[in-house]
Parts: C-alpha cells; sequence; structure tokens
C-alpha cells in the first residue's frame, strides 16, 4: 500500500513580498502553487498510490472567484480517472464558515465532517481513514481526543490540522500532544498546519506534518511538498519518504559573512559566491529562486554598506538578473564596523614588556613571593598544592610557565 499525505495546498495564494524590477521572472512566479499542486496529481498517478490525504488548508480562505475552485476540481477529477481515493480535511484557511464559495467534488473525494470526528472505511485498499475539519478558523479544543477507535486488521490513518502544542510561527489550533495521538492506536497520523516538514514520532506510530506544497514567502525556504508513505503487508510503515513539488519557485536565506570585504564591489563578490552555493545545489528547468541576501558580520565595507545601501541592492539585482533563475526578495544590511584590537606595533610592544616583567620575576624570589602572597591565591587552593606553591623553586617555575603561555597568546594575534 502507498498513501501520498499533503497539507496546507493554499491553491492560488500569492507568493509574497517580491518586488517587480526590470528582469524580475515575475510571470513564472503567478500559478506556483497550481503547479505544486499538478505535480502533486502527477506524483500520485505515477506512484499508483493507494489514496491521497490532504491534511487542511487546501484553500488560503474564501476565493476571489470560482477559478480557483475549478482549477482544485479537476485536479480531483484526474485522481478519479486513475481510481485514487482522497480524503481531505478542512483547515483554519479554509474553515466551514470561511467559504462563501463552493463546488461540489468528483465522488472519488470524502470531505470530513466539522462537527465531529468522522471514520472512511475501504476493506478492500486495507484502509481506515478518521478525520474531522474545521468548522471556524480559531478551533481550540483538543480534536484528537474524540476520534474513534482503530478499525482492525486494516491499517489506520489519523488526519488532522494541528499544531500539536505549539509551533513557532503557527497559531495553537485544535491542540493535542504526541500522547495524544499515540494513544489512538492508529499507525499513521497524516498531519497539516505546520509549513515545515517534521517526523514528529518516529515508532510503530508515525507522527508526519509533510510541509506545504509550496513555499510562500520568505519564512518558507528550503524544498517543499508532500511525503509518500509505503505499508507492508503486516500494516506497518515500512518507508517515509519526502517529494519535492515546488518546480516553480523555491525560497532561500542566503547569510554573507562580510568580513573579508574591504568595499561595496568585495562586497558583491561575496554574494554572488553565497547566490551560487544556496541555488546551484536546488537548479531544476524551470525553477525561480527568491533570495532573500543578508549581508552581515564586522567588516571594512559596513560603511560604505550602509552609505550606498540603494546601490548594493541592486549590484545584488543586476547579479541575479545574470543568472535568469534568480529573484532577489529583499537585501538586508546587518554589518558592523570591525572589530579593533590592538595594533602589530601595540602586540610587539606588549610582548616585550611581558617577557621583562617574567625576568625580573625570575631573578626576585622574594618579589615574586611577595606578589603570590598578596594574589590571596594560596587559601583558596587545597592546603597541598597551596603548600607548594609557597616554595621559591615552584613559584619561579610557574611564573615562567606564565609567562610563556601568555607571550604565546600575544604571538598568535600579531
Amino acid at each position: 500500500m502507498k498513501l501520498l499525505h499533503a497539507a496546507d495546498l493554499h491553491v492560488d495564494s500569492p507568493l509574497r513580498g517580491l518586488s517587480r524590477y526590470e528582469g524580475a521572472p515575475a510571470e513564472q512566479l503567478r500559478d506556483a502553487t497550481r503547479r505544486a499542486l499538478e505535480n502533486l496529481v502527477d506524483l500520485a498517478v505515477a506512484e499508483e498510490v493507494t489514496a491521497v490525504l490532504l491534511a487542511g488548508d487546501v484553500y488560503d480562505g474564501d476565493w476571489p472567484d470560482y477559478n480557483t475552485g475549478l482549477f482544485f476540481t479537476r485536479q480531483m477529477a484526474r485522481l478519479r480517472e486513475a481510481d485514487i481515493p482522497v480524503y481531505l480535511i478542512a483547515g483554519n484557511h479554509d474553515a466551514q464558515n470561511s467559504m462563501t464559495k463552493t463546488l461540489s467534488l468528483p465522488d472519488n473525494v470524502h470531505s470530513f465532517r466539522t462537527d465531529r470526528p468522522d471514520t472512511v472505511v475501504d476493506e478492500a485498499r486495507g484502509l481506515a481513514v478518521h478525520g474531522q475539519g474545521f468548522a471556524r478558523y480559531d478551533i481550540t479544543d483538543n480534536l484528537a481526543v474524540h476520534y474513534p477507535s482503530p478499525v482492525p486488521d486494516l491499517f489506520n490513518v489519523g488526519l488532522l490540522h494541528t499544531a500539536l502544542n505549539g509551533r513557532e510561527g503557527h497559531h495553537h489550533y485544535a491542540p493535542c500532544s504526541i500522547g495524544d495521538l499515540v494513544d489512538r492506536g492508529y499507525q499513521y497520523w497524516a498531519l497539516g498546519h505546520v509549513h515545515r516538514r517534521r517526523v514528529e514520532h518516529d515508532s510503530d506510530v508515525k507522527v508526519v506534518f509533510p510541509g506545504n506544497i509550496q513555499g510562500r514567502h520568505a519564512r518558507e525556504t528550503g524544498p517543499k511538498g508532500c511525503t509518500l508513505v509505503t505499508v507492508d503487508d503486516r500494516h506497518a510503515v515500512a518507508d517515509l519518504r519526502h517529494h519535492d513539488l515546488d518546480s516553480t519557485a523555491r525560497w532561500h536565506e542566503a547569510r554573507v559573512d562580510m568580513a573579508g570585504a574591504r568595499d561595496l564591489d568585495d562586497a558583491c563578490v561575496l554574494v554572488a559566491e553565497q547566490l551560487a552555493k544556496e541555488v546551484d545545489a536546488a537548479t531544476a528547468p524551470g525553477r525561480v529562486h527568491a533570495v532573500r541576501v543578508v549581508a552581515e558580520g564586522p567588516t571594512d565595507a559596513h560603511h560604505a554598506l550602509h552609505r550606498d545601501q540603494e546601490r548594493f541592492l541592486n549590484e545584488v539585482r543586476s547579479l541575479a538578473s545574470q543568472r535568469g533563475d534568480v529573484w532577489i526578495e529583499k537585501v538586508r544590511v546587518k554589518t558592523a564596523p570591525p572589530e579593533e584590537g590592538p595594533s602589530a606595533a601595540q602586540l610587539a610592544g606588549l610582548l616585550g614588556d611581558l617577557r621583562r616583567v617574567g625576568d625580573l620575576l625570575s631573578a626576585d624570589p622574594e618579589r615574586l613571593k611577595q606578589l603570590v602572597g598578596s594574589s590571596g591565591l594560596l587559601g583558596k587552593l587545597p592546603s597541598g598544592v597551596g603548600a607548594r606553591l609557597q616554595r621559591p623553586d615552584e613559584q619561579s617555575r610557574l611564573a615562567v610557565e606564565a609567562v610563556e603561555l601568555l607571550a604565546a597568546e600575544l604571538e598568535g594575534r600579531r
């Protein structure tokens, strides 16, 4: 058995924060969420999956017009043509009371109730799916504890839109614990709401967030897609595999250490190198990379970067346009003036003074004895160690070692 688990499709949600400028690949990004959904359906058909699980937020809110619903309906019909059932729940973005427009879905799609948990049993496929959608966007009740008992001799899936006990950047909707989920006795929990892929529990019970299928802004970086779940004949999960779906656009944050830059031109060279590192590994035909550049760290170029941020921004945009597949979302300058330490001449002087002090102490045991006594060190040490430190030869040896250690530290900074 193979199941394809996805969530947070946010169909027709715009990609946010991207400024239009000459050479920016705007047209390629317009339908990014639609292309990701098409890729999901393509993958389901190619893998001949048993079912598709959609764990909430199919939509990004009420449709501006019916075209969003028509597009989704067509993709579900493609799955029906391949004899693939779909199980979906409403999340906080497409909660029942948020949607003023609706369309009938193909008969291979089961939308779970929003007033109580429901179970769909498909004995022919060996599958039982349990779920409950959001009746309103701000569900704060623990829905999971009311889910039904597992159906014996079938693979049981729990479909739930939740942030568990809370996740940074996500509202605390339908809160529950891992223990609440494990206690239901299902083999797999198909979760939605958190936009980063995470396997929250990896034992005989799998609890998985697949992440969203398409990054939409600078806080949603990295590969986005779905999870392919392979189930063995004993109704145990044999494999969990992430599949990228974001063929149109991917978000990155390129943090650039400016320590080696002397001026703005040097800074641009460092940015170009980091852009290549960030983007080259994720390059795919037709994919645009939306990048936020953060120039940071102490640097000699600090004042030049802050003085001429407009030129720096457009130099970075120019670098991106020369590649053709990079759109600069934003350039942030978070540099600082270079750290000021002692000059080479000052270090040489300190080193000379240190060696002279060491020579004086070695030649004057009485002064060294007074220095050790006035430090209060002897009273803080174990009696055996303190007694040894009162011997002039031991004091002289340690003084020489201390001077050599400090001298080595200063030599390392020259």
